[in-house]
């Protein structure tokens, strides 16, 4: 899932292998796992897109029926990915007009995710960087290069 933005629903065109929205970027990938139902694999990737901005407070979802037929899915597997989000109150229904991110959204997903890194994954990495005798003081020097270059720096 990479960057775009705006209202995306009906003005969303298909490029090939994934939803493109107005900006001309690609707003899911075509491809589905084995390991988890698809309607749970919709719902992590519009969190994802809400994540980085994607989709911002206000912002369509694209409509159940385009990413029904792009991706080839039932629609009612599209609708209960969308339902997932209305039950964590991530997005709203809009009678006739679709499903919109609820404002604030992102903030409540940062929490969240920030809480289940820090219970679950950060005692694995600690765990690895003990095993592997690894600093934490050159794991951030390390990492103060890939942010830089992330954000346009060298």
């Amino acid at each position: 899932m990479s960057a775009g933005a705006a209202q995306i629903g009906s003005s969303a065109e298909s490029a090939g292998d994934g939803m493109v929205g107005p900006r001309g970027r690609e707003l899911m990938e075509a491809d589905w796992s084995d390991n988890q139902p698809i309607y749970r694999q919709l719902r992590d990737r519009v969190v994802a897109m809400i994540l980085e901005g994607v989709l911002q407070d206000g912002d369509a979802l694209p409509s159940v029926r385009n990413v029904a037929a792009e991706y080839r899915l039932n629609p009612l597997t599209v609708l209960k990915g969308y339902q997932e989000l209305v039950d964590e109150e991530l997005v709203e229904k809009r009678r006739g007009r679709g499903m919109y991110v609820l404002p604030g959204a992102r903030d409540r997903l940062l929490k969240g995710e920030r809480e289940r890194f820090l219970k679950q994954e950060w005692p694995e990495v600690v765990a690895t960087m003990q095993r592997l005798e690894l600093d934490p003081a050159d794991l951030l020097a390390r990492a103060q290069p890939a942010k830089d270059k992330g954000n346009g720096g060298s």
